[in-house]
């Protein structure tokens, strides 16, 4: 069990370098990285921004701008259409949870899982995060999979952690 912990923490801090360094809020963190404009624009149409900009603590799973080219363009651009506005909340409040789960916490958790850990999501749903395959990823409602590819971006009212594919709630 040490040698999964060791392990574990080794390769969910030594993760592709993403190297963001979180100035105010969660927010302020991804408006200042060019990676994350789709999200923020997102976040704009969806009504979120000021939520996120709250006291928190909230633990925010952000899909790149690479992750959200992985989803059809039509659907992306009807998403950010104001009519969709619930439709694009449910997905994005899907990325987050409640607290401030650094890695070190989501090692901890996943060990005393025996390598899978059930979080609920702001917009009532769980997501389940795992280990697999000597990587931690992200399984969602709908069985899909997404790879934490960074983490520990820190910000004044919680924590970032990089995904590389937008995860759907049910």
């Amino acid at each position: 069990m040490k040698k999964l912990s060791v392990l574990s923490v080794l390769l969910f801090s030594a993760i592709f370098s993403f190297q963001v360094k979180a100035q105010g809020t969660i927010v302020d963190a991804a408006v200042g990285n060019e990676d994350f404009s789709t999200l923020v624009t997102a976040l704009t149409a969806a009504d979120l921004v000021s939520a996120l900009q709250g006291d928190g603590p909230f633990t925010v799973f952000a899909p790149t701008n690479a992750a959200f080219g992985k989803l059809d363009s039509a659907t992306l651009n009807s998403l950010l259409e104001a009519e969709n506005k619930a439709t694009l909340s449910g997905i994005l409040t899907y990325h987050v949870v409640s607290g401030k789960l650094a890695a070190a916490d989501v090692v901890a958790a996943l060990e005393k899982g025996n390598g899978k850990v059930t979080l609920p999501t702001l917009n009532g749903q769980n997501i389940t995060v795992m280990q697999k395959d000597g990587k931690i990823w992200i399984k969602d409602a709908k069985g899909n999979y997404s790879e934490i590819v960074a983490t520990d971006v820190m910000g004044s009212n919680g924590v970032i952690h990089v995904i590389n594919t937008v995860i759907m709630p049910n």
